[in-house]
């Protein structure tokens, strides 16, 4: 029986990364950067008032302290306007926030701070012919300077970085429409089995419903992937080479469930092995200890076989194929966060195998630790007890039982990343 960490290790070896590829920001969101974006222009572009308010400069006002300085306001600038101004020695410009600063001026007094405010309903927004300053501002106060945020040749986003909403802001900022990125990989997920019907149809004696391939491809698209959800495969050896061969052809990863285990999962193997090495094994976890894994076609792109049972599919899919399509995306952190929480309930793990229990992460609230209860006891086809966890509880291999309150490790499930 192979450990889970060697099981990993042969996914790992396998991962087929997309190549970079330039993109528009609009469609960057929650993609890797794959290139440092150096700018070429300032942002601001222009010295600019921070405030409404009245341009001014600093050292005609620096008596206000003591005494209220009184000053000509001689225009007004817009947001937006082209128009240059100049200020002289001993005058005033009304600004609006985001005007450009006329030239001479190096500070901004805030209405507030001047007999504007004492414009009854006015906000300070009236036109006025003199000024009174009551409090001194020093230079660059209430100014955007030219190139403060970002300055030419100043990295805006670093190779590596999460393209997030603040991301694809500055990359507009400094005037790119497109943005090199660590693409999606391509995700393939089809459900094998001839006792299998889909949504569209209800199942007779002796059929079931194709749960896995929705969930296994929701699966694969919470973990960053675009993914494909195919038709069910047929058993069948030619029906499943050529569904396999079409998967193969568009994709980065392929995701079977069902036909691992007896004599159907000795079938499959077969006929998958005419494709390339495939694996069908034991691996010390629970539950889904029965997969498959090779590296199929001319690309030798890596192919999962999970068991048909829905919890174990997406328990092995959460161990196994999602920290794959993480290194694909081009992430550091390939898994999800663990902490360690104490037992609300005791739990039992089969010898020898790492099992990953269903639970729900709790913060005690006097004390803000964490503490973890089970879902759905030891058995594995429960997917309604999968569905209200937040978290797996993992127990290690060489651990049949945890009493109550011992402390074990826990990984969140969705949203955490």
């Amino acid at each position: 029986m192979r450990t889970v960490e060697a099981q990993l290790r042969r996914v790992l070896d396998a991962a087929v990364r997309p190549a970079p590829i330039r993109v528009d920001i609009s469609s960057a969101q929650g993609l890797l950067c794959a290139e440092e974006v150096v700018a070429d222009r300032a942002l601001p572009g222009f010295d600019q008032a921070a405030v409404d308010g009245f341009a001014v400069r600093s050292v005609d006002v620096r008596v206000a302290a003591e005494e209220p300085v009184e000053l000509p306001v001689v225009g007004e600038v817009a947001v937006g306007s082209r128009q240059a101004h100049r200020l002289q020695p001993g005058q005033a410009v009304r600004v609006a926030t985001g005007a450009p600063l006329p030239t001479l001026a190096d500070a901004v007094v805030p209405h507030d701070h001047t007999d504007a405010a004492d414009d009854p309903g006015s906000k300070g927004t009236g036109h006025r012919a003199r000024l009174t300053v009551k409090t001194p501002v020093p230079s660059a106060a209430w100014v955007r300077r030219v190139g403060e945020d970002v300055a030419p040749g100043d990295v805006a986003v670093r190779r590596g970085a999460t393209v997030g909403p603040a991301q694809v802001g500055l990359l507009a900022a400094v005037g790119r429409t497109k943005v090199l990125v660590h693409p999606r990989p391509r995700v393939s997920v089809l459900a094998v089995g001839d006792e299998l019907v889909d949504l569209d149809r209800t199942p007779g004696t002796g059929q079931v419903v194709d749960v896995n391939s929705y969930a296994l491809a929701a699966a694969a698209a919470d973990a960053g992937a675009e993914v494909t959800r195919l038709p069910i495969a047929s058993a069948d050896a030619t029906a499943l080479r050529e569904a396999v061969e079409s998967a193969l052809a568009r994709s980065e990863i392929v995701v079977l469930a069902g036909g691992v285990g007896g004599r159907l999962g000795e079938d499959v193997q077969d006929t998958l092995s005419a494709l390339g090495p495939v694996d069908i094994s034991r691996v010390a976890m629970h539950p889904g200890s029965v997969q498959g894994f090779g590296r199929l076609g001319a690309e030798e792109i890596p192919t999962f076989l999970l068991p048909a049972n829905p919890v174990s599919a997406l328990v092995a899919f959460e161990v196994l194929v999602r920290p794959l399509i993480r290194l694909a995306l081009g992430r550091q952190e390939l898994h999800r966060r663990e902490v360690t929480a104490s037992l609300l309930s005791p739990v039992t793990s089969p010898p020898g195998r790492r099992s990953y229990v269903r639970g729900r992460l709790l913060r005690d609230r006097g004390t803000a630790d964490y503490l973890a209860q089970p879902l759905g006891g030891s058995d594995s086809h429960l997917l309604s007890s999968l569905a209200e966890a937040n978290a797996l509880i993992v127990i290690d291999e060489d651990t049949t039982e945890v009493g109550m309150d011992a402390p074990v490790r826990v990984s969140f499930l969705a949203p955490r990343t």
